[in-house]
């Protein structure tokens, strides 16, 4: 693949454009009814993603690394201020189990895409521990694999670039899954239901449009609001970054430091458990806050944009194409699994989808999605239960990782 058009370094055009696209997408699908049933999500992930693919964005760039460690971070407070925290506890619990359900999916397909490929792909018992971790828990797990298995660097590229074309491929197909009439027609769907509600006495508008009325903002607001969510971001991640330096680590600890600092030395779940008890502490202050939900949302259009840059075709197919076939494996089972037995305990259509997506993804597309889709009460409880996924997602994976070493 050749050099990009726009250099990772012209540090401007990059920002200019997912902001920009960012506000393209938000436009066209509060504008537009063919944009709001696709979703803004959709436009958002496609157009960086076919931009990727004919060279006009490069591939990879500090700026995309800024918006994960940056953006996504200011936007999780910003979207939980204003959250029904009675709801939490009661939706947190349903969304455990169909997200056990969805990593034994991982599980499963793994183990099936392992014996399919172990002969025509070199070091498959490592790529097999990694891709088990990334898709119980994320991207943190992903490297802790790498680096426990001792992989070679350019198997490590390589199964990067096939895990971010399935994550943004897979991430597509479970924000259109809600327009298709077979899951509507099979699945419950309270959330979708309620969001089309409260747009019903909107003649003319979209749904979107709908939701995000226009709302009374002060600069007071604004101040209150950004300034809020860069406090409760900095304590957070000091916090956590203090616990980790205290906690034992390493492969030796005994089992329970290591799950303490799974907990107590992770970043996300310091930053959601302090934002929620702020919010419990002072809700009547938090509730005054106009805006916070929009700018957070705006924060997530750009994650989303970010999100389809990575997934280079021409990349993939010219380094490791059966990577791909792997990883498609795996996401493929572990989407049957969850919605074949989500739809045998009675989960709701949108429990299952946060749920493969907190696996496949990580908890903050999950988190992403359920706010790019109006499904407020589900935000937190799946940013709490994606981040279990960080806990246990290294266990199995070794455990995984150990068994598949002895088919070599």
């Amino acid at each position: 693949m050749g050099e990009a058009l726009i250099s990772p370094d012209d540090y401007w055009v990059l920002w200019g454009f997912l902001a920009i696209w960012a506000a393209v997408s938000i436009y066209l699908e509060q504008t537009y009814q063919w944009a709001s049933k696709i979703s803004g999500a959709i436009i958002a992930l496609l157009g960086a993603m076919i931009l990727t693919n004919i060279n006009v964005l490069p591939v990879e760039s500090p700026v995309y690394d800024a918006v994960w460690s940056y953006i996504v971070p200011l936007a999780i407070p910003l979207l939980l201020f204003q959250v029904n925290l009675k709801k939490i506890w009661k939706e947190s619990s349903r969304i455990l189990f169909i997200f056990l359900i969805s990593s034994i999916g991982t599980v499963a397909g793994t183990t099936l895409a392992f014996f399919a490929l172990k002969d025509v792909i070199p070091e498959l018992d490592k790529i097999g521990a990694i891709i088990t971790g990334s898709y119980i828990g994320g991207g943190v797990n992903f490297a802790a694999m790498a680096a426990k298995f001792d992989t070679p660097g350019e198997l490590v590229s390589a199964t990067v670039v096939a895990d971010n074309l399935m994550m943004a491929s897979y991430f597509f197909v479970l924000i259109a899954i809600p327009a298709i009439g077979f899951f509507r027609k099979n699945y419950r769907t309270p959330y979708i239901e309620e969001v089309e509600r409260e747009a019903k006495n909107t003649e003319g508008k979209t749904i979107s449009e709908s939701f995000w009325a226009r709302k009374d903002i002060s600069l007071k607001d604004i101040a209150l609001s950004i300034g809020t969510a860069f406090l409760l971001v900095v304590v957070s991640f000091k916090l956590a970054e203090w616990f980790a330096s205290i906690i034992p680590s390493g492969e030796n600890v005994f089992w329970f430091y290591a799950v303490l600092g799974g907990v107590l030395g992770d970043s996300y779940l310091m930053l959601t458990t302090i934002t929620i008890a702020a919010v419990s502490l002072f809700p009547r202050k938090f509730e005054a806050m106009n805006g916070s939900q929009e700018f957070g949302t705006y924060f997530i259009y750009i994650f989303f944009v970010v999100i389809g840059i990575p997934a280079s075709l021409p990349i993939i197919f010219q380094n490791a194409p059966l990577l791909l076939v792997f990883v498609a494996i795996v996401v493929i089972i572990n989407m049957l699994i969850s919605f074949t037995l989500g739809k045998f305990f009675n989960f709701s259509l949108e429990e299952i989808i946060l749920a493969t997506n907190a696996n496949v993804g990580g908890p903050t597309t999950a988190a992403a999605m359920a706010i790019a889709r109006g499904w407020k009460d589900l935000i937190v409880p799946i940013l709490l239960i994606g981040t279990l996924g960080y806990i246990i997602g290294n266990y199995i994976a070794t455990a995984m990782g150990l068994w598949f070493s002895t088919f070599f």
